[in-house]
């Protein structure tokens, strides 16, 4: 029999981020990104949380550092974050204010409504 693997979700980014990432990182302290690879995207979600009222999903190709810079952003400012639509304007998706957009590491998108 398989095992069922449940993605965690958190009420909001401060408590991803405390709750998830920091234990990783101190478990696995050469980690550069969430699933512990080097390369390569993923399709694999690590983690939902909720920020202004929808749920957004944070893939496990997401580098730790630009999650680091996220808290330092949210600890200064309730709204770190830009929302942007995806290239294909069929979505949205998280981007850190201040940060660069292109080659940006940080890939957490909008859970498409129901």
């Amino acid at each position: 029999m398989s095992e069922i693997n449940t993605i965690p979700e958190y009420k909001d980014f401060k408590e991803f981020y405390l709750k998830a990432v920091l234990p990783l990182k101190q478990e696995n302290p050469a980690f550069r990104r969430l699933d512990g690879k080097l390369a390569g995207s993923t399709r694999n979600v690590t983690a939902y949380f909720w920020y202004q009222d929808k749920k957004w999903r944070v893939d496990a190709d997401t580098f730790i550092d630009r999650l680091k810079i996220a808290f330092d952003a949210f600890e200064k400012s309730e709204t770190p974050f830009n929302i942007k639509h995806t290239r294909d304007n069929k979505g949205e998706r998280l981007l850190i204010k201040g940060q660069p957009i292109r080659n940006s590491k940080f890939n957490v998108y909008k859970v498409a409504d129901k």
